[in-house]
C-alpha cells in the first residue's frame, strides 16, 4: 500500500509509513554522470583547508590558458578517508609497480595564493566547486585515477572524475596530510605555522 498523501499545503505532522530506505548502491555501482564521465587529467594540486571543509583543486598547466580543471569539496572526515584510501593505493601500486617515480621538486620561493590564482583561473560555473563525501581510488602502471562519489538517496554518483601522474601521487597524497595537519592545529586553537600553498 502507498503512503497516505498530505493535504495540500499541509505537510505538518505528514511522516511516511517507513523512513527511505538507505542507498543500496556500493561505490563500484555509483552513476556516472555524462558530463564527469570523460574525466580530467592533472598536473598540479592545492589543498585547502577551511573551519568547516577541504577544497581540492586540481590544476592543468600543460598548456595555456592555465586553469582549475576541478574544484572539490570535502570534510576533514573525508579527506582522512581519501589520505587513508591514497596511502593503501599508493602501497599497491609499489608492490605491483615499483614505486612511483620521483618528480623533481617544485622550484624554491613559490608564488603566494593569490599571485597562484591570479595565474589559475576558476571558471564561473566552478567557484563553489562539487561536494563529495566518498572516494574511489585506482592505478594503472602510470596513472591513478581518483572517482569522487557522493551517497545520496536514491544513488551513489561521481560527482568528479580525476586523473594524475602515477609520480604526483605520493606528493598529493603530503599534501592532504599536511593539510589535515594544519586543520587539526587550528582546531586545537594553536597559531599554525605559515606556509606557502600545498600546491605539489
Amino acid at each position: 500500500m502507498s503512503d497516505p498523501t498530505p493535504p495540500p499545503g499541509d505537510l505538518s505532522g505528514f511522516q511516511p509509513s517507513s523512513p527511505p530506505p538507505p542507498p543500496q548502491q556500493a561505490p563500484l555501482s555509483a552513476r556516472v554522470p555524462e558530463k564527469v564521465a570523460r574525466g580530467v587529467f592533472t598536473t598540479g594540486q592545492v589543498v585547502l583547508d577551511g573551519p568547516k571543509e577541504f577544497v581540492v583543486d586540481f590544476f592543468q598547466h600543460l598548456t595555456r590558458p592555465h586553469q582549475v580543471v576541478a574544484r572539490v569539496v570535502m570534510t576533514p572526515q573525508t579527506i582522512s578517508e581519501l589520505i587513508a584510501a591514497l596511502k593503501q593505493n599508493i602501497e599497491n601500486f609499489s608492490k605491483a609497480f615499483g614505486p612511483p617515480p620521483v618528480l623533481p621538486l617544485p622550484q624554491p620561493g613559490r608564488t603566494n595564493l593569490q599571485e597562484l590564482y591570479d595565474n589559475f583561473k576558476v571558471p564561473d560555473d566552478m567557484l563553489s566547486g562539487v561536494y563529495a563525501n566518498g572516494v574511489l581510488i585506482g592505478h594503472s602502471p602510470s596513472e591513478f585515477f581518483f572517482d569522487f562519489l557522493t551517497g545520496f538517496f536514491p544513488a551513489a554518483a561521481v560527482s568528479a572524475r580525476v586523473f594524475l601522474p602515477a609520480g604526483q601521487a605520493p606528493r598529493f597524497l603530503t599534501a592532504l596530510e599536511n593539510g589535515m595537519k594544519q586543520y587539526k592545529t587550528k582546531m586545537s586553537g594553536q597559531q599554525p605555522p605559515q606556509q606557502p600553498p600545498r600546491d605539489v
